[in-house]
């Protein structure tokens, strides 16, 4: 290993040593997360201006420090299936009645995708105003052999149609989902845990000593997955700053000249959309500053990380212990939210590209075509997986829709990451919005238990 990679590490261990100390006097996670976010993204930089991003003292730095981001990403990772299964059917535990929940499912899947629908019009519009030409930009080699990889994707995925995907959300084989084979093993892991939620509410109705005994079981498990998800949380300073540090020495910025038009309107596209959230919000009559800060530290470890299905545990502990939503809303909402309806990969992205390529093949952007764009995108945003590279499946699904050919995606692969960054903390946010919303609209039919959950003050963690 080069010296001066042994010296990077050092450094970066004292950067993490840096956040420990600040941690033993009690600063609060978000204030440690931000700064986990800004030392991160100063010794990124650094790499990048000093050594560059290709240069082998870079890359052993990075291949070492990815021990941190990696382990972090993973731990985040192991617990999202037992979290699910169990917190999923403590929540329907804990509903009065069983009719209740297809209310909760049902407002969560409604606003989810009609917030996607307005993420799709707000990335048309976008790209309207912005100018842009999927025309002016070229294919350099690596954009070549990518556009030949989507396409044979597209091919792949054309086999399967919208009602057979939404089949295949029911798991033929529970234990192959539990080891999140499928794309879309959420999905089914949530509906096999409403079912057995409901199958042991009716074993308890019948029986309630074993009643008494499941809840207990399943209430004892269920402490025991949220103080594994606590414990990790507090690991999200340390995973940030290795997370960014990965980020900002390995990003390409050279290619931001060519293509900063598109990230510029992709940034301006989301911004508005986090304001369609907040006036939603606003309107329950929540606090947004208060809003924000207890969700600051979820929507960091979302951009950093560009995954809604590993944030899964932070979106759920962030609704039900800091802003009050009713168990069953929360689960369903975050379970949900990762592969439903993501507002900025499967709304803003598939419906810019859209608008972006059109004229290059003759079709004219008019009002027909904005409508049937915002139907499109609705019915694609289902299944779309909550990782790195959901925003590509989305287009992948929503483009030969359309009729439009699939190579624009290649286009932006150098700067894809940069901006799947802030639409993955967006597709979080809608996920939270949406149980928010969902709680207020259902009342007391979320829980047993009292829903009220907006005016709530500020606890710092």
């Amino acid at each position: 290993m080069p010296a001066l990679a042994i010296v990077n590490l050092v450094i970066f261990a004292a950067l993490l040593s840096f956040i420990y100390q600040l941690s033993k006097k009690e600063l609060g996670l978000s204030k440690l997360v931000l700064v986990g976010l800004v030392v991160g993204t100063l010794f990124g930089t650094y790499l990048q201006i000093v050594f560059g991003r290709e240069h082998v003292v870079s890359q052993e730095t990075i291949e070492w420090t990815n021990i941190v981001a990696n382990s972090f990403v993973n731990l985040l990772r192991m617990i999202i299936i037992p979290l699910i299964l169990v917190t999923m059917i403590a929540a329907v535990l804990k509903v009065s009645e069983i009719k209740s929940l297809g209310k909760i499912g049902g407002s969560v899947v409604a606003i989810l995708v009609f917030t996607t629908m307005i993420a799709a019009l707000v990335g048309a519009l976008m790209a309207a105003v912005a100018g842009l030409d999927a025309s002016e930009f070229n294919l350099g080699e690596t954009e070549v052999a990518r556009a030949e990889v989507l396409e044979s994707r597209q091919d792949s995925m054309a086999d399967l149609s919208i009602p057979q995907l939404l089949t295949s959300m029911v798991s033929t084989n529970i234990f192959r989902d539990l080891s999140q084979s499928r794309s879309i093993s959420i999905i089914a892991v949530v509906i096999f845990g409403l079912l057995f939620g409901i199958a042991a509410l009716l074993v308890g109705q019948e029986d309630k000593t074993h009643g008494d005994r499941i809840r207990g079981f399943i209430d004892t498990t269920q402490a025991v997955v949220m103080k594994l998800v606590k414990i990790v949380m507090n690991l999200t300073p340390y995973g940030v700053l290795a997370l960014m540090t990965r980020v900002m020495s390995t990003s390409d910025f050279g290619a931001l000249i060519t293509l900063l038009s598109f990230m510029i309107a992709s940034y301006i596209a989301i911004a508005i959309m986090f304001a369609i959230h907040a006036l939603m919000i606003s309107l329950l009559g929540a606090n947004l500053k208060s809003y924000f800060q207890k969700v600051w530290p979820v929507l960091t470890f979302a951009f950093v990380t560009r995954s809604s299905a590993a944030t899964i545990p932070l979106t759920i502990r962030a609704q039900i212990e800091e802003l009050k939503v009713p168990a069953p809303i929360a689960n369903i909402a975050a379970s949900f939210g990762a592969t439903i309806g993501q507002n900025g990969c499967a709304g803003i992205y598939p419906a810019m590209l859209a608008v972006m390529v059109a004229p290059s093949v003759g079709v004219e952007v008019d009002f027909g075509f904005i409508v049937y764009l915002t139907l499109v995108v609705a019915i694609g945003s289902f299944g779309i997986a909550g990782v790195g590279g959901g925003a590509t499946n989305a287009a992948l699904v929503v483009l030969p829709l359309m009729g439009l050919p699939v190579t624009v995606a290649a286009l932006l692969i150098t700067i894809e990451p940069l901006i799947d960054m802030a639409r993955t903390a967006l597709n979080v946010n809608g996920a939270i919005t949406t149980g928010m919303v969902t709680s207020r609209l259902l009342g007391s039919e979320g829980e047993s238990t009292d829903a009220n959950l907006v005016n709530q003050p500020v606890q710092e963690n």
